[in-house]
């Protein structure tokens, strides 16, 4: 009797283990592009592009805020694997639908994107992983592999009294 309370003691203890360790990563925070690792020539960066960019994440989605010249741009991606509708506007003015999946793979977010514009469709993969105060996000399309770093800004909210 003792020896079956303790391995069912063992399993529950092995098993909130477990779930702690596949916890997923909260991405939110501002971010501003880490100059000193940042790439030569390019446009955007992606969804956060030169930053300052505001993520917010909740269970169920990572919300993107950030300003593309004099536009506000909001994307917002669905944490559940099925598909999210954004659209974009181009440095040119012109509007792009897109559609994106975001799963995780262990503490990574995978973030697949088509987009159309002009009647070509795009695809491109973003990649992001955090570590303490530093957001990577390593983004593939049909240029190639783009890697860029991201530092979260302090939170300077006051506290209530």
């Amino acid at each position: 009797m003792k020896v079956a309370r303790m391995r069912v003691i063992a399993a529950a203890i092995l098993a909130a283990a477990t779930v702690a360790s596949a916890q997923k990563p909260d991405f939110s925070g501002t971010w501003i592009l880490d100059q000193a690792g940042a790439p030569g020539g390019g446009r955007g960066g992606g969804a956060l592009g030169n930053g300052p960019a505001t993520v917010k994440q909740t269970a169920d989605a990572l919300t993107i805020e950030r300003t593309m010249g004099d536009a506000q741009v909001t994307l917002t991606y669905k944490l559940d694997g099925t598909d999210s509708r954004n659209m974009m506007t181009a440095p040119n003015g012109q509007q792009a639908d897109s559609l994106s999946t975001a799963r995780w793979d262990g503490s990574k977010l995978t973030i697949v994107t088509k987009q159309e514009m002009a009647g070509q469709v795009t695809e491109s993969t973003q990649v992001w992983t955090v570590e303490g105060s530093t957001l990577t996000v390593e983004t593939t399309n049909s240029r190639g592999t783009q890697k860029r770093v991201y530092k979260k800004q302090p939170d300077h909210r006051i506290a209530p009294n």
